[in-house]
């Protein structure tokens, strides 16, 4: 039976994800802050998930992260969901400092600790170490500059990591998830959001990419043709764009309005 572990799965995409793969027959580890959620999420397949409260910033979340794999007798996946982001022109310091702290520093710990463990497992069968990061991480935005380039930091250390890996023959594969907006806790519910998606059709896409081992994937494919898009534009322009007022056109000066509005993920 296949174990996979998931950090940021007590709401939004994590929980349904864990959902799936219990009742896909894989025993899942799933792991989060808040320790009741993951108790009611348990309850649902009680011989298949296992569950352990880690906070990514905290000293003690590489030792939790590494107990949680001893829970499952192993791993063969790590599914890391978790994260936050503000939208944030005045970048305040404490907004920078949450993002960078989870989206960065907690992500590269646990991500290491993952290829650790791979390194230190000798397996005929690949393991895999996935990430949802983001379409916000193919161009720097100004309007969410911390969270825009923590996503960017988590693809380039995905790539660094399996370079490393080829050069040390350690046999763990990666697939970095890139979706769009999708309806989560994450996203404020009083506003609206271009090509919006619901848990349910991200959460498919995502499954099937880790499934079938792709290497990158974006969610979903209109969004592939947005960044593409955004690829090909000019650094020289791309300074210009107001993303305020395009993501807002019956009222630029209302930047709350903008569907880069993003608040911290529980």
């Amino acid at each position: 039976m296949k174990r996979i572990v998931i950090i940021g799965a007590s709401s939004g995409l994590g929980r349904r994800l864990a959902l799936d793969f219990a009742r896909y027959g894989f025993r899942v580890g799933i792991a989060a802050r808040r320790e009741e959620r993951l108790r009611q999420i348990k309850q649902h397949y009680p011989d298949r998930i296992e569950y352990l409260s880690i906070d990514v910033t905290a000293d003690d979340a590489v030792s939790r992260f590494n107990h949680l794999i001893e829970m499952l007798d192993g791993m063969d996946c790590l599914l890391f969901c978790s994260g936050t982001g503000f939208q944030d022109e005045e970048l305040v310091d404490n907004s920078v400092r949450t993002t960078l702290d989870v989206n960065v520093v907690g992500f590269a710990r646990i991500v290491a600790a993952a290829y650790r463990y791979f390194r230190q497992t000798a397996s005929l069968t690949p393991g895999r170490i996935a990430a949802i990061t983001s379409v916000a991480a193919t161009k720097g935005i100004g309007i969410a500059a911390a969270y825009s380039s923590s996503k960017r930091f988590q693809q380039q250390f995905l790539d660094s990591l399996e370079q490393l890996a080829y050069t040390q023959q350690v046999n763990v594969r990666f697939t970095d998830i890139r979706p769009g907006f999708v309806r989560t806790d994450i996203l404020r519910a009083d506003r609206d959001y271009p090509m919006l998606m619901t848990v349910d059709q991200a959460a498919l896409l995502i499954e099937k990419a880790i499934l079938k081992g792709r290497r990158r994937v974006t969610v979903d494919s209109r969004w592939a043709l947005v960044t593409a898009l955004w690829k090909a534009i000019p650094a020289c322009l791309w300074k210009r764009i107001n993303l305020v007022s395009l993501s807002n056109p019956k009222d630029a000066s209302d930047a709350t309005t903008c569907p880069l509005n993003l608040q911290k993920k529980t």
